[in-house]
């Protein structure tokens, strides 16, 4: 009968090096803010492009066509306000601003008490019983931020065998 064999002796190094690695990835919060930092990174740049995370090209606003500028942009509070929340299991991203639902979702605003609704575009006045809004999503996760976080995730990993 031919036979081969093969014997797990001198494992000392492997096993050390598995152990290590473990340890590392049972700290993994480092791993979710990283990720989180590439989040709100990706989401602060789609305010700059204009440009949704399905690659669509958001509609300019009224104040951008009459003005100039950028949509989105006009005080730079929903853009400051992109943060994440990381635990060593998951990480969000998001807003705390109320106007940010009607940004990334689109709908439509009607006045609460009054008739109409007033808001100024190019210091005029403007008078409207509803507005509707296009959807203008500045977060979400796309291919590019998908293959960001995988380089992350097998750096952090490799990281656990040094």
């Amino acid at each position: 009968m031919a036979v081969a064999s093969f014997k797990m002796s001198g494992m000392g190094g492997m096993e050390a090096a598995f152990g290590r690695s473990a340890r590392h990835m049972a700290g993994s919060l480092a791993l979710t803010e990283a990720i989180g930092e590439q989040l709100v990174s990706s989401s602060l740049e789609r305010f700059e492009s204009e440009i949704g995370p399905d690659g669509t090209s958001w509609k300019k606003s009224k104040r951008v066509e009459a003005e100039g500028g950028q949509t989105l942009s006009d005080s730079g509070a929903l853009k400051g306000s992109i943060a994440y929340e990381a635990t060593p299991a998951l990480v969000a991203v998001g807003t705390n601003k109320v106007q940010a639902a009607i940004h990334q979702f689109g709908g439509e605003i009607v006045p609460k008490k009054a008739k109409r609704l007033v808001f100024d575009v190019a210091g005029k006045k403007v008078f409207s019983k509803k507005v509707t809004m296009p959807a203008r999503p500045f977060i979400g996760i796309n291919e590019e931020d998908i293959e960001e976080a995988r380089e992350t995730i097998e750096e952090y990993i490799v990281g656990g065998f040094k």
